[in-house]
């Protein structure tokens, strides 16, 4: 893995100078290897965005301009691409099953006007869905649990995406479905099944140990590997923007249902973390713009997210400097320099907003991550979690992530699972630098929340012991986020939300406010990784939501 600390998250990214460098510039190795290899992709993306720069407006010119002269290395090696992965597809006759989408969408149905319908909406012509049962037995993963694994091919842009399905470990046949998705943008989510929420996690003798405290105690689980070219995924071409990326995701769960129409009449919910921020609005968005589709969405719940970021990036400095319940990581004269920076950011992450543009959007991100989290990611701590320092930087601080990746990447594993890459890694940085040099992390997803509180609710939970997407950030944008509920949803007052009904009944663990549809949490002592860090609580307030508590 080449990477350090904070240039990606977990589920959000972070490019900031001077890892920057490492995220959106090759090393000199890798670009050795490109030029043996013969491959023109380094060079041509760079012409295109030379070629850009010619017809910029004036303004967004200027940004690029001020950004280079701010942060030249941030600015010197941008190549949009990303490498295929070595990978071997296995022949449909290995798969216990195999759904075609086109199948799928030749299935006519009488509507209530009488009128000829698709069963389900979408395009889904291109896709299918290949199934695998997973032996619990070979790998010793909740050996009492049903399992599947398996691939969602887009063949007309050979996109392949893995995902791992769990069935609940209470009543399957009744408790709901929930997606989990880690961010990046290019992190596996399986780093999110064996470092978080998953049935089991793995120790540095590279074994696995049983979760007691697994998302899948009442809900049935799917761990999905996207965008392309992420874990297990593979993809001849590539995904940079969040918006694509939802299309393959509704794609997956059409016709994943389709195949199991069993847990498609459950509820079913969207969960994740840091630039799930970004995803799960757009994933939800699409899927409630189908009407006819069979996915039975009730909810959807981001974790320390990366959301609005004109709002969230003003608390980096009083999260980094003694103001968000934990002692100052940066000195006073860090702390005014992220001051003085922040009106600038602010202004292009406006004009980002404003034009939507990658010409305008792009500079924000590069100007907004070097000036307001670089200073505090220089200190050596973790920008996951302010209480302690990075304790292996070449698995984004936490060295579970090398024990993950060690038992991904072993033969049997691959295997059992029908993986069809010859090796795994639990980020892939070119998707991370694709998304920021299309301009996707400044997007204005947030806007997509209200139609969203419209028709489901929406939780906002963040561990405050994060600083990368911390809960002074997320609570004050979904305060600043206009709908209708907002007056009522900003003044009212954090409530402590206590366990129940366990030996621990009435232990406090966070603060949580809520109004119409929309919920925010904090949850105390947790990081970026809220059920790494905090377990109990975090299946307490998952079971909690899901049992509709708050809705």
């Amino acid at each position: 893995m080449r990477v350090l600390p904070a240039t990606l998250l977990v589920g959000a990214a972070s490019a900031a100078a001077p890892p920057l460098q490492q995220v959106l510039g090759a090393g000199r190795e890798q670009v050795e290897t490109w030029s043996k290899q013969g491959t023109n992709a380094f060079s041509k993306p760079l012409e295109q965005i030379q070629d850009g720069l010619k017809s910029l407006s004036d303004e967004a010119r200027q940004l690029w301009e001020e950004v280079s002269n701010y942060f030249p290395d941030s600015m010197e090696q941008a190549p949009m691409l990303s490498l295929p992965k070595p990978h071997t597809r296995l022949a449909d006759s290995h798969w216990d099953h195999v759904v075609r989408g086109a199948d799928v969408q030749s299935v006519w149905v009488t509507g209530e006007s009488g009128t000829k319908e698709r069963e389900i909406d979408g395009k889904l012509e291109a896709y299918d869905l290949r199934v695998k049962k997973v032996d619990p037995s070979a790998l010793g993963i909740d050996p009492d649990v049903k399992q599947y694994s398996g691939y969602l091919d887009d063949n007309e842009e050979d996109k392949h995406l893995f995902y791992w399905f769990f069935e609940s470990r209470n009543d399957p046949e009744n408790d709901p479905v929930v997606l989990w998705l880690n961010g990046g943008p290019g992190c596996s989510s399986l780093t999110g099944l064996f470092m978080e929420l998953g049935p089991s996690s793995i120790n540095k003798k590279i074994e696995v140990v049983y979760n007691d405290y697994s998302w899948n105690s009442n809900a049935s689980v799917i761990f999905l590997d996207q965008p392309v070219n992420v874990g297990y995924s593979y993809s001849g071409s590539s995904v940079s923007d969040t918006v694509a990326a939802g299309k393959d995701v509704y794609a997956l769960l059409s016709l994943f249902f389709k195949q199991f129409p069993e847990y498609a009449s459950q509820d079913f919910h969207i969960a994740g973390e840091s630039y799930g921020g970004h995803y799960i609005p757009v994933f939800a968005s699409e899927i409630l713009s189908h009407k006819k589709r069979n996915i039975n969405l009730k909810s959807v719940l981001i974790g320390n997210g990366l959301t609005d970021g004109l709002t969230q990036y003003e608390y980096y400095r009083p999260m980094a400097c003694g103001d968000g319940g934990y002692p100052a990581v940066l000195d006073e004269g860090s702390c005014q320099s992220m001051d003085n920076a922040l009106p600038r950011c602010q202004q292009m992450i406006e004009s980002c907003y404003s034009s939507e543009s990658s010409w305008v959007c792009v500079p924000a991100s590069i100007y907004c991550n070097n000036a307001l989290l670089a200073p505090y990611q220089r200190t050596g701590q973790n920008v996951y979690d302010v209480r302690g320092k990075c304790e292996d930087e070449s698995n984004l601080c936490y060295k579970g992530m090398g024990y993950v990746s060690d038992y991904l990447n072993k033969a049997e594993v691959r295997k059992a699972l029908g993986a069809e890459v010859d090796g795994y890694d639990s980020c892939n940085f070119d998707i991370n630098r694709n998304f920021l040099f299309h301009g996707d992390w400044m997007k204005p997803y947030h806007r997509l929340v209200p139609e969203l509180l419209e028709q489901i609710p929406v939780l906002i939970y963040a561990g405050d012991a994060d600083f990368i997407c911390n809960w002074l950030g997320n609570k004050a944008w979904s305060e600043a986020l206009e709908w209708p509920g907002k007056s009522k949803f900003a003044s009212a007052e954090l409530e402590d939300l206590v366990i129940k009904d366990n030996e621990h009944t009435g232990k406090k663990i966070g603060q949580v406010k809520s109004h119409g549809n929309f919920t925010f949490m904090r949850l105390y002592g947790g990081g970026h990784m809220v059920p790494m860090d905090q377990p109990e609580s975090s299946l307490e307030f998952f079971n909690r939501w899901l049992g509709g508590e708050w809705f």
